[in-house]
């Protein structure tokens, strides 16, 4: 696997899947990025109220089918980057000599299920 550059990628908000260049700024986790517009929507939802009910936002129900279909490839995209990530992981610890096993119990699947998914072997 060739490692590519955060600017090389396709580095998309794993929270509103807006692409890199449609932000000012990203903050990158393990797998994850999260935009600076999610970053304070963030810092709104923390400072209510302790008893304030669980805020969900309701893309669903105010967009049109036309709307949700759009936003499909930017999930699938999000989805795609968390994939290669933990690819990438993956493929960290097998560098180390970690076992299939171990990685398949961190990730709560059999060791075979862990090298049928992230070996490349077929």
């Amino acid at each position: 696997m060739t490692a590519t550059t955060l600017d090389e990628q396709q580095i998309r908000c794993s929270f509103c899947a807006k692409s890199k260049t449609e932000v000012n700024k990203l903050v990158a986790g393990p797998g994850v990025f999260i935009c600076d517009t999610c970053v304070e929507l963030c810092i709104t939802v923390l400072d209510l109220p302790k008893s304030a009910s669980a805020v969900e936002i309701p893309w669903s129900d105010s967009m049109t089918d036309e709307q949700i279909l759009e936003f499909l490839p930017r999930i699938g995209a999000v989805s795609a980057q968390v994939d290669a990530s933990l690819r990438l992981w993956v493929e960290r610890l097998r560098d180390r000599g970690v076992t299939w096993a171990r990685i398949g119990a961190a990730l709560g699947m059999a060791r075979q299920s862990a090298w049928e998914k992230f070996s490349g072997e077929e």
